[in-house]
């Protein structure tokens, strides 16, 4: 393709996401290059990186557009994004849109107009408001303000870098030194990770998912801060642990390999084809310990089972604003109306999955969010609410887990940061039910 033709599809992608303004951008571009298999690799990823890095300085880009007046349409954010984030100029960027039969057609004089009023001006503007310098939604803002201070800026540069490639090696197949070798057979080199002792490190394009390693179930892919999460549950041979908001099963699988395929470990959760996706991973990854409970209306199954778990992990629907540098979409994507919705619904859950727990068991309560409503807060809230439970400090936990050295952070709970740590952004609570 010409440099036109990746214009013109990228814009093209743009507009499948503008028109889909509730799904993850990821789903429509997978859905986008399957339906134009035409489009070759090298293509495909030059789209890419043109479409997405245009999502991730979508903030941006709306907030000096809206400066000229102009209507916000995909053609404008892709000029802007020309002109601000790559200093083309005017007549460079208008060759771009009309040069060539797939071009994406000429800008009109109002674009122009655009164009030339964009001219010389910064991507990050000390004349702009917070929200937009710092790229974080309005939303979001005073949550993330009130969490980091005055560490703020250096939080929110790290959430628009983009994330390395994690990967948690399977014990149930492995070793971590063996799956090292194994990769590096495939010509691939990659370095352990600090603080999960399964994980490895790789840069974040490395593809993966055709090695060995992976297809024998050797290594998963994982961020580093869900590994510690799964380890902090400290599910151990021989226990009943449940997995209440399983989703594709990643923790599963790492709790799973914990109990030494020993015991038995739930999976729950309210899609039926997340959990057809979990069953197949855990096959792949040699796990017999395991079963699958579809949540649906009405269920009995937490009232038949109250008592008689271990451990209960709880890693709950979020906002997922520690996820932004791997779906930057999501900070437009998601409102402060989501927010609500999920306060309300995280304390719902948090309350029913409790009374799994047994007495002297744990109910362990995670989230991909950095903001203290989402944390901290939620669970202040539950514990006021159910003197039955008391927080595990984090240096306990993490000592009983087997986690190397002391916790990377002060504080009760455990909280992990992309500036911070190097992962994406978890918040974990351990709570142990009285006898």
């Amino acid at each position: 393709m010409t440099p036109e033709g990746r214009l013109a599809a990228a814009i093209d992608l743009l507009h499948a996401v503008f028109d889909q303004p509730r799904r993850p951008a990821d789903a429509i571009g997978a859905e986008f290059f399957r339906n134009r298999r035409y489009i070759g690799g090298s293509d495909r990823r030059a789209v890419s990186d043109l479409a997405w890095g245009i999502v991730r300085q979508r903030l941006r880009l709306e907030w000096w557009i809206g400066q000229t007046g102009a209507r916000l349409t995909p053609r404008l954010l892709a000029l802007a994004f020309l002109i601000l984030a790559e200093k083309r100029k005017p007549g460079e960027a208008a060759k771009l849109f009309d040069a060539g039969r797939y071009s994406a057609g000429p800008l009109d004089a109002g674009e122009m107009g655009v164009a030339e009023r964009l001219v010389g001006k910064p991507l990050m503007g000390k004349e702009m408001p917070d929200s937009p310098r710092l790229n974080l939604p309005g939303w979001a803002l005073p949550g993330l303000a009130a969490r980091f201070g005055d560490r703020l800026e250096a939080e929110a540069l790290a959430m628009e870098a983009s994330a390395p490639l994690d990967l948690r090696v399977n014990i149930l197949k492995g070793t971590r030194e063996e799956a090292q070798r194994a990769l590096r057979a495939e010509g691939l080199a990659s370095e352990t990770t600090p603080h999960s002792p399964w994980g490895l490190r790789m840069p974040g394009r490395t593809p993966i998912t055709g090695t060995n390693a992976y297809k024998t179930g050797l290594i998963e892919v994982q961020d580093e801060g869900s590994q510690v999460i799964a380890a902090l549950v400290g599910a151990a041979p021989g226990m009943r642990v449940a997995d209440y908001c399983a989703g594709a099963a990643g923790k599963t699988l790492a709790m799973a390999a914990t109990m030494n395929n020993q015991g038995r470990v739930t999976a729950c959760d309210v899609s039926a084809p997340r959990l057809e996706g979990a069953t197949k991973r855990l096959r792949r990854a040699g796990v017999h310990n395991a079963e699958t409970h579809l949540l649906e209306p009405g269920d009995r199954w937490v009232k038949r089972r109250a008592g008689q778990f271990d451990r209960v992990l709880v890693d709950a629907p979020c906002t997922g604003t520690g996820t932004w540098r791997r779906n930057p979409d999501a900070r437009s994507r998601t409102t402060a109306e989501d927010l609500a919705e999920l306060l309300q619904k995280q304390s719902e859950i948090l309350v029913t999955s409790s009374h799994l727990v047994r007495p002297g068991g744990r109910l362990v309560y995670a989230t991909c969010s950095l903001l203290p409503e989402e944390d901290d807060l939620q669970v202040e809230q539950f514990l006021g609410l159910h003197p039955e439970f008391r927080a595990v400090p984090l240096g306990a936990a993490w000592s009983a887990a087997g986690l190397p050295g002391a916790p990377p952070m002060e504080g009760p709970h455990l909280l992990l940061s992309p500036a911070a740590h190097g992962t994406d952004g978890f918040f974990c609570a351990v709570l142990e039910r009285q006898g």
